[in-house]
């Protein structure tokens, strides 16, 4: 019979935990997380709450140790400890991104395997998990019931419907867990499909104009996007609980609780996906709210859409009020988008297939990305991205459709170097800060424009004639951007 001993439960570690536990052998855990080791010993599992650095802990033998906490130092002296104790054990030890280059080394010295983040082994090994919905839950709710006050649901800035609807779906969910919560926001809701969502659904949410205090809530979920600070205005040392999105992640992904499946059409499938499992009929406005994030990041179930957004919507269908869905689709158009609109279709520059036009300073962000959805609808045009000025900040929006080059990838390409970028093959963004180029008067707004146009169309249309399988761009135009000098 093999004897496992897992020491320490970060991320990594409770899910081998929820790998291991239908594995044969012995399976005993000790971990020093305040409810955990109560919340194993519930589900079976042989848990102590304890020091995984200190052998009194230990149980009397253990063929397999893994070390997996978060905190590279106590992951090092708990290998150290182990090691002495069960010399001829396998020692497996879990390294933190974060992990201070003296104590990486002493881990090779020490261990016979290192596990790195969401490396080979690490999803190999969480995949046993990572393919169990039940386990999904059990790890959810697990977390939730150790949360030790309120939780923050923090969406993406200016959040789209998909962020929102799965933020209060979470909510639904945590309050099953009888934790209270708050789902957040940094930036506006300026879109009017957006805007009618909360209006009519009267949803009730917290916007945030600076991070919350470390003493304000007992734990942080992000939904809909993946890493504090980037695409919202959290610190980017945040400690994160609950990590749940379907975006591919550009860099590893930390929280005691990750869920991040690309195999989906939208984050609100994953949510459903939990009700369901865990019995909950969604009342109707989290009902609503969740097709219609659904509906929208998929574009109706044509755009990246997979088996489990229809069986999400199916679920869902019976509980949704389709007189307030159809209201929230129909919304009357803004003054301001139907002025960017128009200045879009008038200030258009157009390379075969590809559509890309600056509308200069702007007072709603959200106009960009539907004059960008009205575009692509123009005859022969297969990328459309419409970009403008706002608070010294370059705002990009694109579409695409029936083209063979990765929207997402283009913008990350061309623009990621001077600023963000981001999204999927055909539904992608960018934010471009200005610095001293937007310190001009009035009077040189139409320089600062022509220099705008030049960085901006001039980098996209370049990674787009260099892009594999690049579209047909038929034009001698070339463009000096002022930062390449």
């Amino acid at each position: 019979m093999v004897r496992r001993l897992v020491l320490g439960c970060g991320p990594v570690g409770s899910d081998l935990v929820d790998g291991l536990v239908d594995r044969p052998g012995k399976l005993t855990v000790i971990t020093n997380r305040r409810g955990l080791a109560e919340d194993y010993r519930a589900d079976g599992i042989a848990a102590t709450e304890g020091d995984p650095t200190d052998p009194k802990t230990y149980p009397k033998e253990a063929d397999i140790v893994i070390v997996a906490g978060r905190r590279p130092r106590t992951n090092r002296n708990a290998a150290l400890a182990a090691r002495e104790h069960f010399p001829d054990a396998f020692l497996l030890v879990y390294r933190p991104i974060d992990t201070p280059p003296e104590v990486a080394a002493e881990l090779e010295q020490v261990a016979d395997k290192i596990i790195e983040p969401w490396g080979e082994l690490t999803e190999r090994l969480t995949g046993m998990a990572g393919n169990s919905h039940t386990s999904r839950i059990r790890r959810l709710m697990r977390v939730l019931r150790n949360l030790d006050g309120r939780l923050a649901i923090v969406m993406h800035d200016n959040p789209d419907p998909d962020a929102i609807a799965s933020a209060i779906a979470l909510q639904a969910i945590a309050k099953r867990a009888n934790v209270e919560s708050d789902p957040c926001y940094f930036g506006d809701i300026s879109h009017q499909e957006n805007r009618a969502m909360v209006n009519l659904l009267n949803l009730d949410l917290t916007v945030l104009s600076k991070p919350p205090r470390e003493d304000e809530y007992g734990g942080v979920a992000l939904v809909d996007h993946s890493r504090p600070g980037v695409n919202d205005r959290m610190p980017e040392d945040t400690p994160i609980d609950i990590v749940i999105d379907h975006h591919p992640p550009r860099a590893p992904v930390e929280a005691s609780y990750v869920d991040l499946r690309q195999d989906v059409g939208a984050t609100s499938t994953l949510l459903t996906e939990y009700l369901d499992r865990l019995g909950m009929v969604p009342d109707s406005d989290v009902a609503t709210a969740l097709l219609f994030g659904i509906r929208v990041d998929t574009k109706d179930f044509t755009r990246e859409v997979s088996t489990a957004d229809f069986e999400a919507a199916s679920f869902l269908i019976p509980n949704v009020d389709t007189d307030i869905l159809q209201r929230v689709e129909s919304p009357s158009m803004t003054p301001e988008t139907m002025e960017t609109l128009a200045r879009s279709i008038a200030n258009r520059d157009v390379r075969g297939n590809v559509l890309i036009s600056n509308v200069g300073d702007i007072r709603d962000r959200d106009a960009l990305a539907q004059a960008a959805d009205h575009l692509i609808d123009m005859e022969d045009i297969d990328i459309s991205i419409v970009y403008g000025l706002m608070g010294g900040t370059v705002y990009v929006s694109g579409r695409s459709r029936g083209s063979s080059v990765d929207l997402g990838e283009v913008l990350r390409d061309a623009l990621a170097p001077i600023g963000s970028a981001g999204g999927h093959a055909d539904m992608a963004g960018a934010q471009i800060p200005l610095g001293i180029l937007d310190d001009v008067g009035d009077d040189s707004r139409e320089s600062l424009a022509t220099i705008v146009t030049g960085i901006v169309a001039g980098r996209i249309f370049e990674t787009l004639e260099h892009a594999p399988a690049a579209l047909d761009l038929d034009t001698d135009v070339t463009f000096e951007s002022p930062l390449d000098e």
